[in-house]
């Protein structure tokens, strides 16, 4: 039996369900019940019930890519704020290897840095590394700080969500696990962003929560409504890893469209080369043609006292 609804809010110590169910993440068993173990969202899914936190703190994993900013310089190492109660550090040999150079001339505190969690101890200290297309320290713009749990909802399904915001407000838009977002572009625009991201922060858990985002950016920008409403399905909020958004894919684009237009040249070139490039076959031929004899043979002869018959009888 179940006694509460999908995306009901819960306490912690309230009765979901019988034990017919599945205990999932953010719930417990206890004499035969399945209750909540924190305060938040109730997630149905067949069998299986769970509860999203409303609010959490990031707790890294390795593989995962967060936003962080630079606190302190070390010797060998920059102490990293990753948005976290663990801390994050970012070892010299992972930017430079072995080479040696001073670490503030490269990074300074302040500086805010797209990374990626190489590994975690049994502290839950961070090792962090730039290794990926896309990594590296951001110039301009803002940072917004949401709930790590709702940066799937911010995504949307295949990425609807934040492609939506970013065609709309021309922003480059830039989201870490880690509940961190850096957004660039026009400052009116850059402000917008911010409020958008904030409510769908804030509306996560509600129904038809695309065309409403969508309603208010073209209010917003064009003073209208949109043309036609986009169907929207519902999607489970759970944290999973964000396609990596490339800040520099403009540059690699520009640099791949050169690559196959010099491809295109060169494989010109050779057409016209063969083109021009007479056929032996239909030289031999040409030669027959203007040489043949009489009596069927083919001669030639030069200046010189040398010479040869060929004969094609």
């Amino acid at each position: 039996m179940i006694h509460v609804e999908n995306k009901d809010l819960v306490i912690p110590g309230q009765i979901l369900a019988d034990d017919e169910y599945y205990s999932g993440r953010g719930t417990f068993k206890e004499n035969g019940k399945i209750c909540s173990s924190l305060l938040g969202r109730v997630s149905l899914r067949n069998k299986k019930i769970r509860v999203i936190p409303l609010k959490s703190k990031y707790v890294p994993k390795k593989g995962d890519v967060v936003i962080g900013k630079i606190k302190d310089v070390r010797f060998s190492m920059w102490d990293v704020d990753i948005n976290s109660p663990y801390s994050g550090i970012l070892p010299a040999f992972e930017v430079f290897g072995r080479e040696k150079k001073e670490l503030n001339k490269v990074y300074d505190v302040g500086d805010v840095l797209f990374l990626r969690v190489v590994d975690v101890d049994e502290i839950k200290k961070a090792k962090l590394g730039l290794k990926g297309r896309g990594m590296g320290k951001f110039k301009g713009g803002i940072i917004v700080d949401i709930a790590p749990t709702k940066v799937p909802r911010l995504i949307g399904k295949k990425g609807s969500m934040i492609n939506m915001i970013k065609d709309k407000t021309k922003c480059k838009i830039v989201v870490g696990q880690n509940g961190l977002v850096w957004v660039k572009g026009n400052e009116d625009m850059e402000q917008l962003t911010r409020e958008i991201i904030h409510l769908i922060e804030a509306e996560a858990h509600t129904s038809g929560l695309t065309n409403k985002i969508k309603n208010k950016l073209y209010l917003a920008i064009d003073g209208e409504l949109p043309p036609e409403e986009v169907e929207e399905t519902e999607e489970e909020f759970v944290l999973e890893k964000p396609k990596l958004q490339n800040f520099k894919e403009e540059l690699e684009q520009e640099e791949l469209e050169q690559e196959e237009n010099e491809a295109e040249e060169e494989a010109a070139e050779e057409t016209k080369e063969k083109k021009e490039k007479p056929d032996i076959g239909e030289v031999i031929e040409e030669f027959k043609r203007k040489n043949k004899s009489k009596d069927g043979s083919l001669s030639y002869s030069d200046n010189s006292n040398n010479s040869f018959i060929l004969n094609n009888k």
